[in-house]
């Protein structure tokens, strides 16, 4: 007889035991269940926490050394430069000159649109592209990461602080919480990587970072076309609503046909780089150069005509000088400390899921490892030091690091030649940028944003997880038409209920036998599996706690009621055994062998007997301490499925 388990399930890989089952004989050898050996409760609890905070061993180099060379090991630990510094030559100079030069260029006007972005003045972005990129290229592990601003942490740091505080109003306060803010997303990101606690950010799944990312990024470019079309008055939500509302409100008197002119055309020639970048890749550096090189004729073009007498909105001055200190600046009390903090650990947990994201990604491609606790630390110091030198939160940008990894660099010194490019323009170029538009750092913004937009990636969620899908769209729709903060709670709030909807409604399936060997598989993934007419073979694909034991223990019994009157319907032999394969049950606790003892009193009453199939060895150590193995009889315990099948009936599964 042939039939269906739940239609969601898919599993179905051999295991090693079923591979490993004999042939069922008339005289069958069956194999014992082994207890393993009782284990020291201090040993099993340093080996516990050694898997969940020390599970990369990042001691091992250190064993067998000499004190000298422990200590330059742990130097070169805490500041890799000391490792591949020395092995660093002329022709790794030549191939980071080039990237550094090249995201330089880049990040230069993107800077600045970053920093208004976040609310702040134009050099902070600056600001923000100079000592960072120093500390993390001394701390930092990965060789193809280009730190600085991005578009998505500008934005949610400026949503948080605009909420607080009126950057118009009290500049003064907006710029000393903001520097708060930056401190304490540092010291979240030192914290997280310190106490090796990096795994938290996995929490945020993949599908709710593409939602949220994609969100943000039509956010922000909603928020830039108050540039880009010359509106004076333009409203301080994120919303998708409220920006639309703002803009076609003042389409009658309050647009800038000038204005409108710049932007479009260079962001029309920025598109067209792109393109040809994508197209040809030795032509990597055409994209790179050209929001600089827009900089660069747009504020000529202003300066000529003197189209800022005529609408057209310009930067302005911009202070001359490299970064002043700003530690006193910083809130360490009164009423604004908890709201630096508050606003600090949001920025910096997404600035740093996007950082370890880039740097896994890249090194990926590579071939080469990072170690995400170091990357915290690193990430964290630097963003500290930041805060104490007139910087915002900065992090690992996606496309100057895929610019910097395309045009050949070697290590983090590219950080150091964009960062020494960035001073030169700090020490002597600021004056400069007096005429440049503000339309073209919105064509900039619009340009650098539009990748993250990834409806590929969405599709191919949807193709693969629904459930993933919902988180997608939830974190996206709550972005676009709430605000950032929305958006990201949803993002995190779909991502638990998940991890709780898997955890308490865990999979289980009824197997049947493959004909012509002794593997058990599910019958909806293999509709030729047969079953052993009187046993029921119900596979449970979690482990057994607290939190889904009533629910393992009912649906079995749900199948058995079902099961039952599918039998009597064809007038088949009742079932008389009930085998639950244990094989992916990976541990169990109390209210799971609480949930098995009533499932057996259960199914005694209804004269069926409950048989268990390789169970592992924290289950079976459980099962044995706990008395159930006992209550059980060992000799309902298997090492196959197949073995229980024989000996549960061994005539009826030879003829199947």
């Amino acid at each position: 007889m042939s039939g269906r388990s739940h239609p969601k399930d898919g599993e179905g890989d051999l295991s090693p035991a079923d591979m490993s089952s004999p042939r069922q004989t008339n005289t069958p050898f069956v194999h014992k269940v082994e207890v393993p050996p009782k284990q020291n409760l201090f040993n099993e609890f340093m080996y516990t926490f050694k898997e969940t905070f020390f599970h990369d061993d990042p001691l091992r180099d250190f064993k067998d050394q000499s004190l000298s060379k422990k200590l330059m090991l742990g130097i070169q630990s805490v500041f890799p430069v000391f490792e591949w510094g020395r092995k660093y030559n002329l022709k790794m100079f030549r191939g980071d000159l080039i990237a550094g030069l090249t995201i330089a260029s880049l990040c230069i006007p993107q800077d600045i649109g970053y920093a208004k972005l976040a609310g702040l003045d134009p050099k902070y972005g600056l600001y923000s592209s100079f000592v960072p990129p120093l500390v993390y290229a001394f701390m930092g592990s990965s060789r193809d990461i280009a730190i600085g601003p991005v578009a998505v942490v500008s934005l949610l740091l400026g949503t948080l602080l605009r909420a607080e505080i009126d950057p118009t109003t009290n500049p003064n306060e907006y710029l000393r919480l903001a520097f708060t803010a930056t401190f304490f997303a540092g010291v979240t990101q030192m914290t997280l990587g310190f106490f090796r606690l990096g795994f938290l950010i996995d929490f945020l799944s993949h599908a709710a970072v593409v939602g949220f990312m994609g969100g943000a990024a039509i956010t922000i470019a909603l928020q830039q076309l108050k540039g880009f079309l010359g509106i004076k008055k333009f409203t301080n939500k994120t919303s998708i609503i409220a920006v639309l509302q703002s803009v076609f409100s003042s389409a009658h008197h309050g647009w800038n046909w000038q204005t409108i002119l710049i932007s479009s055309s260079f962001l029309i020639f920025l598109l067209v780089c792109k393109f040809i970048g994508k197209k040809n890749k030795k032509l990597f550096w055409i994209p790179a150069v050209a929001p600089l090189l827009s900089v660069i004729i747009s504020t000529f073009f202003v300066y000529i005509t003197r189209a800022d007498k005529k609408g057209v909105k310009i930067v302005n001055h911009l202070d001359k000088g490299i970064n002043p200190s700003s530690l006193r600046l910083i809130y360490f009390s009164g009423d604004f400390l908890l709201k630096g903090i508050r606003i600090g650990v949001l920025s910096g947990m997404i600035a740093l899921t996007e950082a370890v994201a880039i740097g896994r990604s890249f090194a990926a491609k590579k071939d080469y490892q990072i170690d995400g606790n170091k990357e915290m630390v690193a990430l964290g110091a630097m963003n500290v030091i930041g805060s104490m030198t007139s910087c915002y939160v900065a992090t690992g940008s996606f496309s100057r690091s895929a610019v910097n990894f395309v045009a050949g660099c070697q290590t983090a010194v590219s950080n150091i030649i964009m960062s020494m490019i960035v001073l030169l323009t700090l020490l002597f170029l600021t004056p400069l940028f007096k005429y440049t538009p503000n339309a073209i750092l919105a064509a900039i913004i619009i340009n650098a944003v539009i990748p993250l937009v990834d409806v590929n990636a969405a599709v191919l969620i949807f193709k693969i997880d629904k459930l993933d899908f919902v988180a997608c769209m939830g974190a996206f729709f709550g972005v676009i038409f709430a605000s950032v903060e929305i958006g990201l709670l949803i993002a995190v709030g779909i991502s638990f209920a998940k991890i709780l909807l898997q955890v308490t409604r865990p999979r289980t399936a009824i197997l049947g036998k493959i004909p012509r060997t002794s593997v058990y598989r599910n019958i909806h993934q293999y509709p030729e599996a047969t079953r052993v007419p009187g046993v029921m073979i119900i596979r449970v694909d979690s482990a057994i706690y607290f939190s889904n034991s009533n629910y393992v223990r009912e649906r079995i019994q749900r199948w058995i009621t079902d099961e039952e009157e599918k039998v009597k319907a064809v007038s088949l032999p009742n079932i008389q055994f009930l085998i639950i394969e244990m094989s992916p049950v990976t541990d169990i606790d109390t209210s799971g062998i609480h949930a098995l003892e009533d499932l057996y009193k259960s199914l005694q009453k209804r004269d069926i007997q409950l048989v268990l199939a390789n169970p592992g060895p924290l289950v079976i150590v459980k099962l044995h301490v706990s008395n159930f193995a006992d209550m059980l009889g060992y000799d309902k315990i298997f090492l196959t499925v197949a073995e229980a099948v024989n000996s549960c009936s061994p005539k009826l599964s030879d003829e199947v």
